[in-house]
């Protein structure tokens, strides 16, 4: 679907943006706070429901013009404080209000590799759009400009009519890095190393890169036709990329420096190790982690039961454990799969919730039911070893845990069954173990995460670390802010050994 094609606006409204765009004086602040936030158009739930494809629709030219015209260009610009990567929102807001959508994505892409990515997933209402003054100003954070609705539709218009640039690469330096998986941090040091001339390889697990952009986010909130792109802007600039290839197994990291020759090494490996609950029936069949039901219906297209090679049997009804992103992504793709029930449920209020405002809406559009301050207590099953039925307490809440939320406790005696068939368990994820166990000398936390210094470097001569796995499991931003420091210190490193060779030379 084209931006030409999303236009789902009333007459009316259209003809207020037409007036507004028209007005020939500038805008005073008073008439900037005063245009209303604009409206994502996205399917209808009913609709939505039955097929894959991506939920919001994105903004029209005029809605993307008239939201970037309530910014009101303030000095201070709080809002690039609470961006990871430091882009200069309020210039490129200034662009798309202008209509010169072109130059606004030049000046995203001068700190942002991955804006159609970010503008889809990156939780904007907490970091760039919190510190907008004019949520601050209208005592509402849900009328702060959409920062991120913006950067989608400039990005998905320069994609769409193909005027992406393949960044400039300098000459060939002879250095090497090698970059270990291919998620948002790793793609961002990948192509900030590369554009200094070093080569670049990126060792990737799975058969397909992409990372938890491939694998952990469905089609339906980011179409993988999009990461698919970004990974084939990669290749155009001469990074090489090796699937099925697995760091700690196929090849220890030691190896890669001491054997293979790479003059660096950077760890991207994320947060892939599902946590459960420890509780009885676990192992029976019929309980996924989201993390293996995520994967085989995004990255192994599941859902598609005639020629998929490894489907999802259909389930009746489904209970997801948790409230984050990966809890509402999980309910909303069993829906999809087919499911008559989806039951989410949760051990805290709809307020301590992690999940964005934006997904939780659209679970509960789509018919997902929430189960609030309750939880699975075990698991129940036939003599087929098959879910039947889940166990659950209800909960109370008491004072603030070390999280800043206040603490669930169990209500003695409120024990109910609900009857299941299938149990997701969506309660987070830990650091991917591989390197560590494999890697002797490398320094990691008691959660199991990479230290790092400011500069991303681990306790390892020429070894880098950043995203998941160093920060447990976070947002795309986040690891990409972090990509960027790691580039940064590798390409420092490696022109601090070039003059050290010539000054010996």
């Amino acid at each position: 679907m084209t931006h030409k094609d999303r236009d789902q606006l009333s007459a009316e409204a259209r003809q207020a943006l037409t007036d507004l765009l028209a007005r020939p004086e500038p805008l005073k602040p008073r008439d900037r706070i005063a245009i209303p936030p604009q409206e994502m158009p996205a399917q209808a739930p009913g609709q939505r429901v039955t097929n894959m494809s991506e939920v919001a629709l994105g903004y029209t030219a005029e809605q993307a013009r008239v939201e970037s015209m309530r910014c009101l260009q303030c000095p201070s610009a709080p809002c690039v404080a609470g961006c990871p990567v430091g882009i200069n929102i309020p210039a490129f807001l200034a662009a798309a209000a202008d209509g010169n959508f072109q130059r606004a994505v030049e000046i995203i892409r001068a700190s942002s590799l991955l804006p159609a990515v970010c503008g889809r997933v990156c939780p904007q209402e907490e970091q760039c759009q919190l510190e907008c003054t004019v949520g601050k100003s209208l005592k509402d954070l849900d009328r702060a400009v959409s920062i991120g609705r913006v950067e989608r539709f400039v990005a998905d218009l320069e994609r769409e009519e193909g005027r992406v640039e393949i960044p400039h690469v300098k000459p060939e330096t002879g250095k090497s890095v090698a970059v270990i998986g291919s998620g948002p941090a790793s793609i961002t040091v990948a192509a900030d190393v590369r554009r200094e001339g070093h080569a670049v390889t990126v060792f990737e697990a799975f058969h397909k890169p992409g990372g938890v952009m491939m694998y952990g986010i469905p089609e339906f909130r980011l179409p993988k036709a999009i990461v698919t792109q970004e990974i084939d802007v990669l290749e155009a600039m001469g990074v090489r990329i090796r699937t099925n290839f697995v760091v700690g197994r196929t090849r220890k990291l030691k190896d890669l420096l001491e054997i293979d020759g790479f003059d660096a090494v950077f760890v991207g490996t994320g947060a892939g190790l599902p946590r459960f609950m420890g509780i009885e029936g676990e192992n029976l069949v019929g309980v996924f982690s989201a993390n293996e039901f995520l994967t085989r219906a995004n990255l192994m297209r599941a859902y598609d039961r005639e020629d998929a090679d490894t489907p999802i049997s259909r389930s009746r009804v489904v209970a997801v454990l948790g409230g984050g992103n990966v809890a509402m992504d999980a309910a909303r793709t069993a829906l999809r799969l087919g499911a008559g029930q989806v039951h989410l449920v949760y051990r805290r209020t709809e307020q301590e919730m992690p999940a964005r405002i934006e997904e939780v809406r659209h679970a509960r559009e789509e018919g997902v039911t929430f189960h609030l301050l309750q939880n699975a207590s075990r698991i129940l099953g036939n003599d087929h070893g098959c879910v039947t039925a889940m166990e659950c307490l209800r909960y109370q809440l008491g004072e603030p845990d070390d999280s800043g939320r206040r603490r669930p406790l169990e209500i003695p005696g409120s024990e109910f069954v609900m009857p299941v068939d299938t149990v997701i368990v969506a309660i987070g994820n830990d650091s991917n173990p591989l390197i560590r166990q494999t890697t002797p000398g490398i320094d990691v936390n008691r959660w199991g995460n990479i230290v790092t210094n400011e500069k991303q470097e681990t306790s390892m001569p020429r070894v880098f670390a950043g995203g998941d796995i160093v920060l447990g499991a976070a947002t795309v931003i986040l690891a990409m802010g972090q990509g960027r420091q790691a580039a940064a210190a590798i390409n420092r490193m490696l022109s601090e050994a070039d003059t050290q060779e010539g000054d010996s030379a």
